[in-house]
């Protein structure tokens, strides 16, 4: 099963916004009027931040009203590993797997936000391919990988239910929303499988319509049916 992070490999959510930046910029402190000043001849409020702080000795930026949080910017880097469906584009953000596009793939990210190109060889690259390679080969069918899933709360949760779908086997839309306790959110649940930033690791090619036929996949309903029936035939080797 794959994990996801927010903190280290072991934790179970992937993170958001706020927790990967470490805040948004926010603006002045509580109790100040919209020009940035103190209306109250007393200061700030007891639970202010600087409550405790005369407005003389505060510094130039907190008496201009204007409070400023520090911001950690993610470190991003990719790598280009082969494989029979082609070459496939993948991405960690602080040393976690956080993306795996195909070529020509929809929604794809622009290249830039790839970061930095490196070796295959750095972490956490080569448990990364090692794996793929196994799984390519027939030899492995459920990924074992920390994962930081960047998007919206709903799309995490359907994110989170595809990798509980079988090697092997597949789910209709209406089967994964009503997995997810959301049984009229189909087209929702389609939306969201579309845009998963993990390929492969995370199976959005496992969901099919009510059907059975192959629908949308971003890598393309081609690729879509060709790691199906890999799987199909892999299974009952």
């Amino acid at each position: 099963m794959n994990r996801t992070t927010t903190n280290g490999p072991t934790a179970h959510r992937p993170m958001t916004g706020d927790q990967m930046t470490g805040g948004p910029i926010t603006g002045g402190p509580s109790g100040t009027d919209r020009n940035g000043t103190d209306p109250s001849p007393m200061g700030p409020t007891a639970t202010g931040a600087h409550a405790t702080r005369p407005a003389a000795t505060r510094p130039a930026a907190a008496r201009g009203g204007l409070h400023v949080r520090t911001v950690h910017l993610a470190r991003k880097q990719h790598t280009v590993v082969d494989s029979p469906y082609g070459p496939l584009t993948v991405v960690a953000t602080d040393g976690v797997l956080s993306g795996l596009y195909m070529t020509g793939q929809r929604h794809r990210p622009a290249e830039e936000s790839f970061g930095e190109r490196v070796a295959a060889c750095e972490e956490p690259f080569p448990e990364v391919a090692r794996q793929l390679t196994a799984y390519f080969a027939g030899e492995l069918t459920s990924f074992d990988l920390p994962l930081r899933l960047e998007g919206t709360d709903f799309q995490r949760r359907v994110w989170d239910q595809l990798v509980r779908i079988p090697y092997g086997e597949t789910w209709s839309y209406g089967k994964l929303a009503a997995e997810l306790g959301r049984p009229t959110a189909s087209r929702a649940v389609g939306l969201a499988n579309g845009k998963n930033p993990v390929g492969i690791i995370v199976p959005c090619h496992r969901v099919i319509g009510a059907s059975g036929a192959m629908t949308g996949y971003g890598g393309g309903v081609e690729r879509k049916v060709r790691l199906l029936a890999f799987e199909a035939g892999a299974r009952q080797l």
